[in-house]
């Protein structure tokens, strides 16, 4: 039976292509994580098809939230709150999630909280480890956001710098499609990048002159990398360009996170997103270890977009009390509190 002392929060996730839902226990212990992946179906195009990942949205919302509560072993009853990914992201999937959650609250009469998908990213560290608190540092790198952010508390961020224009997930999506590598595409080229030890290409360091970051340069040197030696009918090494390509997204994001760290002087870093899932970038954050800095890296199932870390982000506005009304819309453009532009 629930303790009357504990939060229990129902979160609702479709962004992209996954339908999830879970519930989450005072928003750190998952109960439940149920996730539908489109994978397969997206995998015939090449990438995400907006109208095909809204129509299996609609499909499999309800199943999803029914399965989250019954491997939860709890009713609506039991629910205190209902959180739901109010943006970023595709706005005809954000739309399936958010008029779901409405209709449910307005059923039940229990409260609506709308979620930024990037805070939700962060808070899937608090599911991995439950004594983290604020404030540290954290380097996101979602599929739409990259950046390098002081987390000063639950609901208060500093960006200390970003990407001007591409994000590092869209960038490995991108490379992995003119590779010719199966979507999606990041997972493909962390293991590609794994099967080349001595990389030969030197693509250049995707921090620019102000602190941020920039992929599109990065992006346009590994097409055309690709293009001339193609045109001068010579065979590339696919391994070796995955693996110089990963040095450079990875690098300079890592060196500009420790600089920030430094100057920040937290001794906690957290990393966060669906790119804090690659290898290379979990390796070498973890050296910081050995400068007497605590890591906390998500697992793995959590880094993905998922409804757990929206719960969790759910039971700290829950907390405040900071709900929404049945007015609520979908948000597709939706930053980071704290972003401020680029100078």
């Amino acid at each position: 039976m629930k303790n009357t002392s504990d939060i229990y929060i129902l979160g609702i996730e479709s962004s992209c292509d996954e339908t999830a839902a879970s519930v989450v226990k005072n928003g750190r212990e998952i109960l439940s994580n149920v996730v539908l992946s489109q994978i397969d179906i997206h995998k015939l195009y090449g990438g995400v098809v907006p109208e095909i990942a809204s129509r299996n949205h609609v499909e499999a919302v309800d199943k999803v939230v029914a399965e989250a509560l019954s491997q939860a072993n709890v009713t609506l009853a039991d629910i205190d709150a209902i959180a739901v990914t109010q943006g970023a992201g595709l706005v005809g999937a954000l739309l399936v999630g958010v008029s779901f959650a409405k209709g449910l609250c307005q059923a039940t009469k229990l409260p609506l909280i709308a979620v930024n998908h990037i805070e939700g990213h962060i808070c899937a560290n608090y599911l991995t480890y439950p004594n983290l608190e604020p404030p540290y540092m954290c380097l996101l790198t979602s599929g739409g956001h990259t950046a390098v952010v002081k987390v000063v508390d639950y609901d208060s961020y500093e960006v200390l710098c970003s990407t001007v224009d591409d994000a590092v997930g869209e960038a490995f999506d991108k490379v992995a499609r003119v590779l010719g590598l199966p979507y999606p595409g990041g997972p493909q080229i962390d293991k590609l990048a794994q099967t080349c030890n001595e990389p030969t290409y030197k693509f250049h360091s995707v921090v620019i002159s102000n602190g941020n970051f920039s992929y599109s340069g990065l992006k346009t040197a590994v097409i055309n990398t690709l293009h001339n030696a193609d045109q001068k009918g010579i065979v590339v090494d696919k391994a070796d360009i995955a693996k110089s390509f990963t040095l450079a997204a990875i690098d300079g994001l890592v060196d500009r996170l420790w600089q920030e760290t430094q100057a920040s002087g937290l001794k906690t870093v957290a990393i966060a997103g669906g790119v804090g899932a690659n290898s290379y970038l979990r390796s070498r954050v973890a050296e910081f270890e050995q400068r007497g800095i605590t890591v906390c890296m998500p697992k793995l199932s959590l880094c993905g977009d998922n409804a757990a870390m929206i719960a969790s982000r759910g039971y700290y506005m829950f907390k405040k009390g900071q709900f929404a009304d049945l007015s609520l819309n979908a948000c597709p453009t939706m930053k980071l509190r704290g972003e401020k532009p680029h100078r």
